[in-house]
């Protein structure tokens, strides 16, 4: 998750395996994307709309003015003025196209294929993400901002890296679930950025197993654990919703910093680690 969801039901994309198609058209710089996929950057790149709440939070601390759109879901950073083009699950492809965007970065897991595909054949140029552990996500951004955004590097990105780089803390692993929902309830399964941010911080998800990545469970059978850790989103996990369900001690956290990949990745190790050590 790379943001809030707009639904419950977190959406497969259906994103085909392996390098994709190239786009229509000669691409001024062919570039690929996450998925594989060719994508016609321009050489300079003026205006962006951001689907996915990260993404716009690290182009519009990259370089305020560049966004020109944002998805209504999109919180960070605070005082954001642009357009907005509807949630990450719906987002009003007319309104994408008429603000006329040079690129339109999304998420593989945020938003579905067709709402992307019906961009791409308005003749958008559209850069799609899809890091599931840290190192990746690091790496994504990094392609994004030089490459989709024809950005230079932003420095915070360098910071990330560096609180990332540390050793996870001193002391016995835990093991935790990681409920993103309920009713019904999901958590964090297979294969997510939440489940290596906390592998990263000793703790291990329980689910992580799952054939699923956000399996459904019974709080009353799940796989015997040590902690819950309860993110804010994508639903609003509290002190008085959420911890009531459990028999093992419970954290609430930010689903910001468990969750988004982008500048919150500099202060989130540090925040987060004192989260779950309370």
């Amino acid at each position: 998750m790379a943001g809030e969801l707009d639904s419950p039901y977190p959406a497969t994309s259906g994103w085909p395996d392996g390098p994709g198609r190239l786009l229509g058209g000669e691409p001024d710089d062919p570039e690929r994307d996450d998925l594989g996929l060719t994508v016609a950057v321009p050489t300079r790149v003026g205006r962006v709309v951001s689907l996915v709440p990260s993404l716009t939070e690290s182009v519009a601390v990259s370089a305020p003015g560049l966004l020109v759109g944002a998805t209504d879901w999109c919180s960070h950073p605070p005082g954001l003025h642009v357009t907005r083009v509807r949630g990450t699950k719906n987002p009003d492809v007319a309104a994408v196209v008429e603000l006329a965007p040079d690129v339109v970065l999304a998420n593989a897991e945020e938003n579905r294929a067709p709402d992307l595909d019906a961009l791409r054949a308005a003749g958008l140029a559209v850069w799609v993400t899809a890091p599931t552990t840290v190192d990746a996500a690091l790496g994504s951004l990094d392609r994004m901002l030089r490459l989709a955004c024809r950005l230079p590097r932003p420095g915070w990105l360098d910071e990330a890296r560096a609180a990332w780089s540390q050793p996870a803390p001193a002391g016995p692993r835990r093991r935790a679930l990681i409920p993103i929902w309920r009713r019904p309830w999901m958590a964090v399964g297979r294969d997510t950025f939440a489940g290596d941010v906390l592998r990263r911080l000793g703790v291990d998800n329980v689910l992580a197993d799952s054939p699923q990545r956000y399996p459904r469970f019974d709080p009353a059978t799940v796989a015997p654990h040590d902690l819950v850790v309860l993110p804010d989103e994508p639903y609003a996990f509290s002190p008085a919703d959420g911890p009531e369900s459990f028999t093992a001690p419970a954290v609430c956290v930010s689903g910001r910093l468990l969750t988004w990949y982008g500048p919150s990745l500099v202060a989130a190790r540090s925040e987060l680690a004192v989260a779950l050590a309370r």
